[in-house]
């Protein structure tokens, strides 16, 4: 090969693995982030004692409210307790089987900007009132990069007792691998 072709066959390797860091555009090895973060209010209806055509569950992969009968493509569910208590319940507390997961944290809904790999409940109902903030993980879910969870950020914004409505603020983060929870388009 003459310097000038193996010139040209080097530049061309770079170039290409550029174009793939780019792609990838963080140090895991991730694709680019697609979806922008955006912050959702939605409000869920207690598994007992509401019309079963109300929504009592929520999916993150379709960031949308579900119902119970008709889906088990849910991460959690809200109903009251044996004491009237307000619980979100991971899928596993539903007898479901996949693992989804919810972590209290003390932290403000908007000062929170990346999601914890661990330390979520997987398999009981947490307690929830009025102000509270929850990290949540997600079933596993499968995209281009294998199969992984997706993270959100809940903040209980008021409890209806009379109505068993549950009303909260949610963002997550639909990017496959990624546990950016701020506002539009996740760097991490």
């Amino acid at each position: 090969m003459t310097p000038r072709r193996r010139l040209v066959a080097v530049t061309a390797v770079v170039t290409g693995l550029a174009l793939l860091a780019a792609a990838c555009s963080n140090s895991m090895g991730l694709p680019a982030a697609f979806f922008p973060n955006a912050v959702d209010t939605v409000s869920l209806y207690a598994l007992r004692g509401t019309a079963i055509t109300l929504p009592s569950a929520y999916s993150i992969q379709d960031r949308s409210t579900v119902r119970t009968d008709t889906t088990v493509n849910l991460d959690f569910a809200f109903d009251f307790d044996s004491v009237s208590k307000p619980t979100l319940l991971p899928t596993a507390a539903l007898h479901l089987g996949t693992a989804s997961g919810l972590q209290r944290t003390s932290t403000a809904f908007p000062a929170i900007t990346l999601a914890p790999t661990g330390g979520y409940n997987l398999d009981s109902a947490v307690t929830v009132d009025t102000g509270t903030v929850l990290y949540v993980v997600s079933r596993s879910v499968t995209c281009l990069v294998g199969a992984v969870p997706l993270y959100a950020k809940l903040h209980v914004l008021r409890v209806d007792t009379v109505a068993r409505r549950l009303k909260f603020e949610i963002l997550v983060d639909q990017n496959c691998g990624y546990r950016g929870l701020a506002l539009g388009l996740p760097t991490q």
